[in-house]
């Protein structure tokens, strides 16, 4: 189980890649953003992100898949604060391939709870040529091993 002091600044956590499939993209929208350019192929060639593309609702979701997969469902994770950015940077189409990482930046034991530990990360995720679909600021409340550690 990885603990705050596991966060240095600078830790690297890669995500497993993930094909995103038209129907995953169709059975999100109509649940969540019924959007025709998620809704239809047609609709989003006509549209300018170039096909059915993923909401980006959708890609953030994909990518909170891909962040429990890669690293919080092996930590002592208590959630998070808050998101400070959400990017979405390019279209991600039926078939892509998204893979990427998240990285720490800061890593600080809460002044009113020094049991837990606040982790600054950035997450980024690209699709199978190497582009940027999404960048993510955010923040992880991860349990220290002692009270009062320094990761």
């Amino acid at each position: 189980m990885l603990h705050f002091e596991d966060f240095p600044a600078g830790k690297r956590f890669e995500f497993k890649p993930v094909t995103v499939r038209a129907e995953d993209i169709v059975a999100f929208a109509a649940e969540f953003d019924p959007q025709p350019m998620h809704l239809s192929e047609e609709a989003g060639k006509a549209s300018i992100l170039g096909g059915l593309a993923a909401s980006g609702w959708h890609t953030s979701a994909m990518m909170m898949r891909m962040l429990c997969d890669s690293y919080i469902h092996q930590t002592a994770s208590e959630g998070s604060p808050g998101v400070d950015s959400m990017e979405w940077k390019k279209a991600v189409l039926a078939g892509d391939m998204l893979s990427g990482a998240c990285t720490v930046v800061e890593a600080r034991v809460s002044r009113s709870r020094p049991e837990i530990g606040i982790v600054r990360l950035r997450a980024i995720v690209n699709n199978q040529r190497g582009e940027t679909v999404a960048i993510c600021d955010y923040a992880n409340m991860i349990r220290c091993r002692r009270a009062g550690a320094t990761a």
